[in-house]
C-alpha cells in the first residue's frame, strides 16, 4: 500500500500539461498605415476650426482624450455617461462573473471535503440475518463521516480549463474597455452632431433673414415698376423653400438630444443641461499616429480577439487530456452506532481508502472528434483575429485620409462661403440701384445657402473625424487612472 501511494505521488508530481502552449500572435510586419507617407500637417485657413493639424508618430494618447477639445460641457457629459450608462454596468458585471468562473474552476486544484450525518430507521426482513449483535430486525443507525475526494491533474486538463477561463475573463476585460471607448466616442460624436445641427439651423435662419430682406427690397422695386410680379413670386418661392428646410433640422436636433439622453443614462424627458455649438469646441492640433506594431496592443477589440484565440488554444489541451487516463483518489473516515450517544464510542469507527484509474477505450469517436472540433475552433479564432487586425488598420487609414481631406474641404468651403457672401452683397446692392435682374440675386442667394451649410458640415467633419482617429487608435485606455492590470 505504501509503495502504491509513493508511485502515485511521483506520477502526479511528474504530470505534464498536454496541448499547445499559447503564443501571442506577432504584430503585422508593416511600418505605416497608408501606401504613401503622411504629410507633416494638413491644410489650414484663417478661420476658427481651420488650424493645421500635425501628425506625430508614436505620440501617446491620454486616457481622457476628449479633453483635448477643451470643452468643459463635453467633459462633464462624458463623465455623466461613464457613471450612468447601462452598457458600462453590464460589461462590468460580465467581467466580474467571468472571474468568478475562474475562481470556481481553480477549486479543482484542491481536494473536496464533505461532512455527512446520516440517521436512519430501518427493518430487516426475517430471512435476512440482522447486522446487530442483538439480532433485532428493527433498529436505528446513525452514521457520521468525513469524505475526501481528489482528482490529481496528471495531464494538465484542469490547468488548461482554468487557463481557458482566465483567457475568457481577460476577453471580457477588453470588451469592457471597448465599451468605454465606444461610449466616450459616441458621446463626443453625438455632441459634435448636435453642434453641427445648431450651426446649420443658425445658418438657415440667417439665410431666411437675408432672403426676407431681399423680398422686402424687391417689393419696393416692384412698387417703383422696376421688376415684375414674377420676380416677387420667385423670391417668395425661394424663401419658402429655405424655410421648409428648417423643421427637418430642428427634428434632427431633437433626436440628437434624445441620443445624448440615452448615452448618459437619462430618459428623453430629462435632457442634460449641456448644449453644444461648434464655436465652443477647439480642434486638437497635435494628432497621435501610433506605430503599427503598437496598434495591436492598444485596440481593445484586437486584444479581446487575442484572448479568444488563447481560450481556444487552451481548450485543445482540455480535450486532449479527456482522452488520457484519469486518476481519482478518495478517503472516508467515520463512525456508526445505533444510538447517537454511542456514535463516537470505541469500536464504532470505520475508514476506507480508494483509488480509481479510468482510461477511455471506446466512446464512439466522441472524444477524438471533440478534440478536432476544438482544433477547428482555434483555426476559426485565428482567422477572426486576423480579420479584426485588418479592420483596425483599415479604421486608422480611413481616418487619416479623412482628416487630410476634411482640412482641404474646409479650406475650400471657407473660400466658397466668403465668395458667395460677397456675391449676394453685390447682387443686393446692384438690384437696389436697378443694375441687375432679380434672377441673378436668386442664383446668388441659392449659392450662398448651399455654401453656408457646406461650411458648417465641413467644420463638423473635422471635429468628428479627429474623434474617430482617437477611437481607431484605441482611445488611450491604458492611461486611465481607473484601469488595473489584472481586473481580479
Amino acid at each position: 500500500m505504501y509503495r502504491a501511494v509513493v508511485i502515485l505521488c511521483l506520477v502526479v508530481l511528474a504530470g505534464c500539461t498536454v496541448g499547445p502552449d499559447f503564443q501571442r500572435p506577432a504584430p503585422p510586419a508593416v511600418d505605416r498605415y497608408t501606401p504613401e507617407p503622411l504629410a507633416a500637417k494638413t491644410a489650414s485657413t484663417e478661420q476658427k476650426g481651420g488650424e493645421a493639424q500635425r501628425f506625430i508618430e508614436d505620440m501617446d494618447i491620454p486616457g481622457q482624450w476628449w479633453e483635448l477639445f477643451h470643452s468643459k460641457p463635453l467633459n462633464e457629459l462624458v463623465d455623466q455617461a461613464l457613471r450612468a450608462n447601462p452598457d458600462i454596468a453590464s460589461a462590468q458585471a460580465a467581467l466580474a462573473g467571468a472571474w468568478e468562473n475562474v475562481y470556481s474552476a481553480q477549486g479543482a486544484f484542491f481536494p473536496s471535503v464533505d461532512a455527512v450525518l446520516s440517521p436512519t430507521r430501518q427493518r430487516i426482513s426475517d430471512p435476512v440475518a440482522s447486522p446487530l449483535a442483538s439480532g433485532d430486525n428493527i433498529y436505528s443507525l446513525h452514521t457520521a463521516q468525513v469524505s475526501v475526494a481528489y482528482t490529481p491533474d496528471v495531464f494538465g486538463g484542469t490547468r488548461r480549463q482554468v487557463e481557458s477561463l482566465e483567457a475568457q475573463a481577460n476577453m471580457q476585460r477588453f470588451q469592457l474597455e471597448a465599451s468605454y471607448l465606444t461610449l466616450t466616442s459616441n458621446v463626443v460624436t453625438a455632441a459634435i452632431g448636435e453642434a453641427a445641427l445648431r450651426g446649420q439651423i443658425e445658418a438657415t435662419k440667417k439665410i431666411i433673414g437675408f432672403q426676407s430682406k431681399s423680398l422686402g427690397l424687391m417689393k419696393h422695386q416692384f412698387e417703383l415698376g422696376q421688376i415684375t410680379d414674377a420676380d416677387i413670386a420667385a423670391q417668395e418661392a425661394l424663401l419658402a423653400q429655405t424655410q421648409a428646410t428648417l423643421p427637418p433640422l430642428e427634428k434632427q436636433l431633437a433626436q440628437q438630444r434624445d441620443l445624448l439622453c440615452r448615452l448618459t443614462g437619462r430618459f428623453p424627458s430629462e435632457p442634460p443641461a449641456e448644449k453644444f455649438d461648434l464655436s465652443s469646441l477647439q480642434l486638437p492640433e497635435a494628432l497621435p499616429v501610433s506605430l503599427p506594431s503598437k496598434l495591436v496592443e492598444q485596440r481593445p477589440d484586437v486584444r479581446s480577439a487575442e484572448e479568444q484565440l488563447h481560450a481556444a488554444s487552451a481548450s485543445i489541451g482540455v480535450n486532449i487530456a479527456n482522452r488520457l487516463p484519469n486518476i481519482a483518489l478518495s478517503a472516508n473516515l467515520g463512525s456508526s452506532a445505533t444510538a447517537v450517544n454511542q456514535l463516537f464510542s470505541a469500536g464504532s469507527g470505520f475508514w476506507a481508502l480508494a483509488a480509481n484509474l479510468t482510461q477511455p477505450i471506446f466512446q464512439g469517436g466522441a472524444l477524438l472528434h471533440r478534440q478536432k472540433a476544438a482544433e477547428a475552433a482555434y483555426d476559426q479564432a485565428a482567422a477572426q483575429y486576423r480579420g479584426v487586425v485588418l479592420t483596425a488598420f483599415q479604421n486608422v487609414a480611413d481616418t487619416l485620409y479623412a482628416i487630410q481631406s476634411d482640412a482641404d474641404a474646409f479650406k475650400a468651403a471657407t473660400k466658397a462661403e466668403r465668395a458667395a457672401a460677397r456675391t449676394v452683397a453685390i447682387a443686393e446692392r446692384r438690384l437696389e440701384l436697378g443694375d441687375v435682374s432679380s434672377l441673378e440675386l436668386l442664383i446668388a442667394q441659392q449659392q450662398y445657402q448651399q455654401a453656408a451649410i457646406n461650411l458648417v458640415t465641413a467644420l463638423a467633419n473635422r471635429y468628428a473625424d479627429t474623434a474617430a482617429l482617437f477611437q481607431a487608435l484605441g482611445g488611450g485606455w491604458w492611461n486611465r487612472a481607473d484601469v488595473t492590470t489584472s481586473y481580479r
